[in-house]
């Protein structure tokens, strides 16, 4: 019997540990999407997303970035994880994909910054594009983006003429953000993760294929803005 027990006790254990860096990973994916949906409160909010929550009504997918760090000595780098929610057919709005923003760039700059960040894609080409593989913003992808924030004069963004028109609530030494040049790309181990399965970003967005309910509390909030 005590065999027996110790056979059962070490199984268990055997399966907990294998099962840990799932658990956390999920857990990982999980915390995002829920920051996420407070960046989206901080919309409604925070005078430095100006009338994002406006721009909200007429957009065709959204990237979410809560945290987007840039830091250097000379040479320096961004970097963020984040998810996207497409409009659906009918008004709705899509379980989120998640997405990583990165970029480098070398010059004098010394200091460090974080920034939450909301961008809007306002036509069918700027959805189109965050359903490809990778693509940089900016002129390179035949995208026209607009940063703007607190220091921005312009929050009448209503009537520009672009793409993408990307809200950012930032902090720190550099005082301003440039994502010109920043290349945005599937985070598919997080995909996997979070819906237990391989899926794209199209295949997420598409409505009807894969569901977690941890996003529902992110959707309904995108919503509630939005409509």
């Amino acid at each position: 019997m005590t065999a027996l027990f110790r056979m059962t006790v070490s199984a268990c254990a055997a399966l907990i540990f294998l099962a840990a860096p799932l658990a956390r990973a999920a857990t990982d994916e999980q915390d995002l999407v829920d920051r996420a949906r407070i960046v989206l409160d901080d919309v409604k909010s925070d005078k430095e997303f100006g009338n994002a929550s406006h721009l909200l009504k007429r957009a065709s997918a959204v990237l979410i970035v809560p945290s987007l760090f840039k830091g250097g000595f000379f040479i320096g780098g961004e970097g963020g994880t984040g998810v996207l929610l497409t409009r659906l057919p009918d008004g709705d709005w899509s379980y989120p994909a998640f997405y990583t923003m990165a970029s480098a760039s070398f010059g004098l700059q010394i200091g460090a910054e974080e920034s939450e960040l909301v961008l809007i894609a306002l036509t069918d080409r700027a959805k189109k594009a965050f359903m490809t593989d990778e693509f940089k913003l900016g002129a390179e992808a035949g995208l026209a983006v607009v940063t703007l924030g607190a220091s921005a004069e312009a929050a009448t963004t209503a009537n520009l003429n672009a793409d993408i028109v990307v809200w950012a609530s930032s902090s720190g030494a550099y005082g301003g953000l440039t994502l010109n040049g920043s290349i945005i790309k599937p985070r598919d181990s997080y995909n996997e993760t979070y819906y237990g399965r391989a899926a794209s970003p199209a295949t997420i967005t598409a409505g009807n294929s894969v569901a977690n309910h941890g996003a529902e509390a992110l959707r309904a909030t995108i919503r509630s803005i939005s409509q």
